[in-house]
């Protein structure tokens, strides 16, 4: 029993050793450190629409295709310019269309799910004093596993084509 836990403490230690001396500039590393991407997710037509009244909350619109290995399921988002951000779908309650905070949504390997208007999307509240038509924001899906995809979306003024 006691040349096992030698034995562990010794591999532990020399891995310090190894780490300590490898270079840590690593040429051929090309991810900036601070992006939170998930492979194989992509984000097209991303937009931020405003609300008519204000006070309301913004929705943002976007489509998210993946073309990873395996399906993802995401379960919640972050708006930056946000005090808070739900997921939101429509749904059938008492034969009437409402919406409601989404369960999580599967983005099946090769498919692509639409964030649009009467279907999915993302509800952006409390949003920054200031924050208007043309400024733009960070939005992050929020993967099981906590992974993380950020990407940027347009403020476009309501009435605009959403």
């Amino acid at each position: 029993m006691n040349k096992l836990i030698y034995a562990a403490i010794l591999l532990a230690g020399t891995s310090f050793g190894i780490a300590a001396c490898s270079d840590s500039t690593n040429e051929n590393t090309e991810v900036d450190a601070g992006a939170e991407t998930i492979d194989g997710i992509e984000i097209s037509d991303a937009r931020l629409m405003l609300p008519p009244v204000a006070g309301n909350p913004a929705a943002i619109y976007f489509d998210v295709t993946n073309n990873g290995e395996r399906n993802i399921a995401f379960r919640s988002a972050e708006v930056e310019q946000a005090g808070r951000a739900e997921v939101h779908d429509m749904m059938e309650y008492d034969f009437e269309m409402v919406m409601g905070e989404a369960p999580p949504i599967m983005v099946e390997t090769g498919s692509t799910v639409a964030f649009e208007p009467g279907g999915k999307h993302i509800m952006a509240f409390e949003l920054a004093e200031g924050f208007g038509e043309g400024d733009s924001t960070e939005v992050t899906l929020i993967a099981a596993g906590n992974r993380r995809h950020t990407f940027e979306a347009a403020a476009q003024a309501a009435g605009d084509d959403r």
